[in-house]
């Protein structure tokens, strides 16, 4: 009873308030931008396995400030993001230690993980070109590049261009570009939109339904989200109305970004906090994080959730380094400004 009443007492903490030091030998402190019913299966997984508890705190922002403020009296073992950007901003703010792990090492490909073994991937996901089923035909697009072109004129939409998962693609659009010919493209694609960005990825694929636009940018993942949506059925009209499109399949491949993990500087439980983190890059948390949120496991080899297969099969993957991505982010966000993409 005590135990439990310590965890809950960590789980509803305002995030303004520090916790009280927990350095139990048998538990797992973490600070999660994923929500927790997705991480949960996984950390009851862990727990089952090893004896070791797991304790959450849950915030969609925040919670690399909340670190900051609590520097060496923090709880919190371990950081899980849904995004490149995060964790890499939760690094080079210096408030993260390298882990070196033969598992870690050894499950996670060399572009999905810091060259200085601060971040690790968990999961990945692609971005894609969702196409209206009804008014583009299959092939007619096939590439980021093509988004450009002036027959899509207002009928594209998309999420903000300061989103992460668009900075992140404007990123790799750089890396394979250069600087200049990336601003003419994010140029082309503001001419072409159909609105002005606005919502989330699903609401996109759901403008595409309502005849709004034609082509919308969104994250893999949501596509299984919709389809399994039973408390809001209309999304799975969203989804059936449209096709997938993985970009560049002649070249480069689509662009990929991942959900992932990071260790504290001043972890309490370390060597607890390394364990959970080899746990999530083996393969039973990696099918499991992949039924629960329809991404890709990082493991190479690893079964992928049913649906996906269904409706995705194999495609190739552009390989370039996230960390190279990461790091031009600020670039990225400068030229969302200079080409008033948002206005």
């Amino acid at each position: 009873m005590r135990n439990h009443l310590k965890k809950l007492a960590f789980l509803t903490l305002p995030l303004s308030i520090a916790a009280p030091h927990v350095s139990a030998a048998d538990e797992v402190n973490i600070y999660s931008y994923r929500q927790q019913f997705l991480i949960q299966p996984m950390l009851d997984a862990f727990s089952e396995e090893t004896g070791i508890k797991t304790n959450v705190v849950f915030a969609k922002k925040g919670l690399i400030e909340r670190l900051q403020h609590e520097g060496k009296n923090s709880p919190a073992d371990i950081v899980l993001t849904s995004d490149i950007g995060p964790l890499y901003d939760v690094v080079a703010k210096g408030l993260t230690q390298a882990v070196h792990s033969d598992v870690l090492e050894e499950n996670i490909p060399a572009h999905y993980r810091d060259p200085n073994a601060h971040w690790f991937g968990l999961t990945s996901r692609a971005r894609l070109i969702y196409a209206s089923k009804d008014r583009v035909a299959p092939g007619e697009i096939t590439t980021y590049e093509e988004l450009t072109d002036p027959k899509w004129k207002g009928r594209i939409c998309t999420r903000s261009g300061k989103h992460t998962y668009n900075l992140s693609l404007i990123g790799s659009m750089i890396i394979h570009h250069g600087e200049a010919e990336a601003e003419q493209w994010l140029e082309g694609l503001k001419a072409n939109l159909a609105r002005k960005p606005q919502g989330n990825d699903r609401a996109q694929v759901k403008a595409v339904k309502e005849g709004v636009c034609d082509l919308a940018l969104g994250n893999s993942y949501y596509f299984g989200k919709m389809l399994t949506n039973e408390q809001q059925p209309e999304q799975k009209e969203w989804a059936n109305s449209v096709n997938l499109v993985f970009p560049n399949q002649e070249g480069r491949g689509a662009h990929m970004s991942i959900s992932g993990a990071a260790l504290t500087k001043y972890a309490p439980n370390k060597a607890a906090a390394i364990q959970l983190m080899e746990f999530l890059s083996q393969a039973k948390a990696q099918s499991m994080y992949a039924e629960a949120n329809f991404e890709f496991p990082i493991r190479p080899g690893t079964k992928r959730s049913a649906l996906i297969d269904k409706y995705m099969g194999e495609f190739k993957q552009d390989d370039v380094s996230l960390q190279h991505i990461a790091e031009l982010r600020a670039v990225a966000a400068r030229m969302v400004d200079k080409v008033g993409f948002d206005n």
